[in-house]
């Protein structure tokens, strides 16, 4: 099938969908629409800011809808008019219900950044930080009314590297998801790519992360902190109190030790916070309103006057 012969809808909001919207146009794909969150206010002065993907959008030609509520049966009306063959969702932001999953006439397509049935949900990147996998990757899958449960139609995998973050993480699967999706569509639509049902049994789900997520806790273990402090990078960004404030850990290494979880030693140079079973050398902090500093330079900075403990959640 000539892709501009395909009518798609897209569906995405942040910078992770982005590559995935300019892939489907470089390809050629009649794209009739683009729906994504509207405006919300971001920053200290609270000014309404668009998503990655309507900037894309705009600067690409394209029709931009971005409508409140999708149960709104005129949203669903304006998507009707626009007779897509296709639907692409990729990190949109908001479950779709069934009448909006009927539109399409061949179906709905999602991008998603796990290797499914593995790490169902809002926040797979930082899910597979947390837990130590050694690799992770994107999904090609068929929606459904179930979260992220719908048929696997194409996956691309790719290492985690022990300096991996969530931000370095991040553009590398929207890259491999666009190029996985322009790939696998033909052939889905074509009917030679015939989707795989998950394995049920196999299935892992993650939540939404909370901004007091990135505060570490006094049960986590040296390595379990450390992940963390990928995880969380660059939101909510990992921290623990020192002096009564936040202070950020943007970079960290374990090293062993026993002592009470929150003392604090010099290692290297550098401050280094006790765990469970080790130690989380803390190579790059930030304070309130400051730039971030190396290990380093923040002990530098204390004069002697290192404070013994921090405080974790």
């Amino acid at each position: 099938m000539n892709p501009t012969e395909v009518c798609v809808v897209f569906m995405g909001s942040p910078a992770f969908a982005e590559p995935s919207l300019r892939a489907l146009a470089s390809a050629g794909y009649r794209i009739a629409g683009v729906v994504t969150q509207p405006d919300r206010p971001a920053g200290r002065g609270g000014r309404a800011r668009a998503s990655e993907v309507k900037t894309a959008a705009l600067e690409l030609g394209l029709v931009v809808l971005q409508p409140e509520r999708m149960r709104d049966e005129r949203t669903q009306e304006r998507l009707r008019a626009l007779a897509p063959d296709v639907v692409v969702v990729a990190a949109y932001g908001k479950i779709l219900p069934q009448a909006v999953l009927d539109i399409p006439s061949k179906g709905s397509l999602n991008v998603h950044a796990s290797l499914l049935p593995r790490w169902r949900g809002a926040s797979p990147i930082d899910a597979a930080i947390l837990a130590g996998d050694e690799e992770t990757g994107v999904t090609i899958m068929e929606l459904v009314m179930k979260m992220d449960a719908g048929p696997i139609v194409a996956q691309a995998r790719t290492p985690i590297l022990p300096d991996d973050t969530t931000g370095s993480l991040e553009p590398r699967l929207a890259r491999m998801g666009a190029q996985l999706l322009v790939e696998s569509l033909p052939g889905w639509l074509g009917g030679s790519l015939q989707p795989i049902p998950q394995d049920e049994s196999r299935v892992t789900v993650c939540s939404l992360i909370r901004k007091e997520n990135g505060h570490l806790r006094a049960a986590m273990s040296a390595i379990e902190a450390e992940r963390a402090v990928r995880a969380y990078n660059p939101w909510p960004g990992a921290c623990v109190l020192y002096r009564g404030e936040r202070l950020g850990v943007w970079r960290a290494s374990v090293r062993s030790g026993s002592l009470s979880p929150g003392a604090v030693v010099v290692i290297d140079r550098k401050p280094a916070v006790a765990f469970r079973d080790g130690l989380l050398v803390l190579d790059e902090v930030q304070r309130p309103g400051s730039k971030r500093l190396r290990g380093e330079d923040f002990l530098n900075g204390e004069r002697g006057a290192l404070e013994s403990t921090v405080g974790l959640a």
